[in-house]
């Protein structure tokens, strides 16, 4: 499981500026989910080897009342999600009383908790952090978030900080037999979600196995159709029912995201009745921006005339465009109508997403890419697109290297996306494309006596001479 950290304190200590390094905003998954709450932010994030995940709160003022109540409310609760808690102040103010305040009750929490001194720019870090020592705290980092100063070894520090759970995760991979598929189920309460999980499973109650190592009451429930054997992982339709008395608890994001880390494929469940809600919409931004293999399915569509039906679909082609990788299937989990070909999507997607491309494939289909269409030019000089070959899986990474890559227009990158996509038949998995520049690493560096007219003459060099 990913680890999370939390962002506590004042307002405007920077926490929000700390989010957005610690994510690298451009890639962040970032939930503003109506309803959920207005002043939590999610996001994935990763600096070194350890993924993990950020939740950003609005500042602490110590009011209890109105809106400032609310705040406070949402931070506590990310602090109870969280695995340490970070708590910035402001190094220009110094320590305050309400930072005093703040930290007495965190240590209440018993959360892994580092107090992070931001604005620390042209300071000396050990003058800036010697009011704070009175505080006691065992952990103590200065930073700049706004100039990235600290950021790495902060959040090194951090992570070191936490229990090691890599020994428990590699315990439940390893029992896990070779190609079996880990799938979530996900999506907005009452759509349906526990009656796919029950018809997919096989029966009316949840077969779930507790598999050890895994937090949080995460659990995993197998199953096996046609041959192919599955894994269903933590998601709301398998938690049990007297843990979920809350519509928050219910449509966790913390839960969601973790749950989709763990897959190798996410089937998100829409109501037809609803359409595409803001709500189904941030979901499926979360699942694509992830890079996991992806599959809708459109619920309870038997209970719709072929008006509405009609209606929906056009609804769905232009709330969905951006997924366009993505099969959808109508179905109606209560009857199984649909499912089998839903299942039949996940293991095409699965294929897709884990599936290995030779690097001269790769090339050959880059040199046929441009031969249909050339980059633009960059201040009258082409850019020069000289081979590729695959960084990664699930989702697929293609790498192309050559020159002037820094120019290369985001138009012209999901151009080379779709045509991969096509000529390679990769579907039902996003493909992301990086550019680098440099001298080709498969590339045998000639001999010194190449490219000259005649040998080259040896002269020794004598004593004397």
């Amino acid at each position: 499981m990913l680890p999370v950290i939390a962002l506590v304190g004042r307002p405007n200590v920077g926490k929000s500026t700390l989010f957005n390094s610690l994510t690298r905003t451009r890639n962040a998954l970032v939930a503003d989910i109506p309803g959920l709450t207005r002043d939590r932010q999610y996001g994935l994030g990763q600096r070194g080897p350890q993924p993990y995940m950020v939740v950003d709160t609005g500042g602490l003022t110590g009011e209890e009342a109105g809106m400032d109540g609310l705040v406070a409310r949402q931070a506590w609760r990310a602090i109870e999600e969280a695995d340490a808690v970070l708590l910035l102040v402001d190094g220009r103010a110094g320590l305050t009383v309400a930072d005093e305040e703040i930290v007495s009750q965190l240590r209440r929490a018993g959360k892994t908790l580092h107090l992070v001194i931001n604005k620390a720019e042209h300071r000396d870090p050990d003058l800036l952090s010697a009011d704070f020592h009175t505080l006691g705290l065992e952990h103590l980092h200065v930073i700049a978030a706004v100039h990235n100063q600290g950021i790495e070894a902060l959040i090194e520090k951090v992570l070191a900080a936490l229990p090691g759970d890599e020994e428990a995760n590699d315990a439940v991979e390893s029992k896990e037999p070779d190609g079996i598929i880990r799938l979530t189920v996900v999506g907005r309460p009452n759509v349906g979600k526990s009656t796919l999980v029950n018809r997919l499973l096989g029966d009316e109650r949840m077969l779930a196995c507790d598999l050890p190592g895994t937090t949080r009451d995460s659990i995993a429930a197998p199953f096996e159709r046609e041959g192919q054997r599955y894994l269903l992982i933590d998601t709301a339709g398998v938690r049990r029912r007297a843990r979920v008395n809350e519509i928050v608890e219910k449509f966790s994001i913390i839960k969601t995201l973790q749950s989709i880390e763990q897959s190798h494929v996410t089937v998100l469940v829409l109501d037809a009745r609803q359409g595409v809600s803001d709500q189904d919409a941030s979901l499926l931004g979360l699942v694509a921006d992830s890079g996991r293999a992806l599959a809708i399915a459109v619920n309870k569509w038997d209970h719709l005339d072929a008006d509405t039906r009609t209606q929906v679909k056009r609804d769905l082609d232009r709330r969905l465009g951006f997924l366009d990788f993505a099969k959808i299937h109508f179905i109606s989990a209560l009857h199984g109508t649909g499912v089998g070909e839903l299942l039949g999507s996940v293991r095409e997607a699965y294929a897709a997403a884990t599936r290995k491309l030779a690097t001269p494939e790769l090339t050959r289909i880059l040199e046929a890419a441009l031969a249909a269409h050339q980059p633009p030019l960059v201040h009258g000089h082409s850019i020069k697109l000289r081979y590729a070959h695959q960084g990664g899986q699930n989702p697929p990474l293609i790498i192309i290297h050559g020159n002037r890559i820094d120019h290369v227009p985001e138009t012209y990158r999901r151009y080379l996306i779709n045509f991969y996509r096509k000529r390679l038949n990769l579907w039902g998995t996003p493909i992301r494309v990086e550019f680098r520049g440099g001298e080709n690493p498969y590339h045998q560096p000639a001999s010194r006596s190449q490219g000259r007219k005649g040998p080259e003459k040896r002269v020794s060099k004598r004593p004397g001479k």
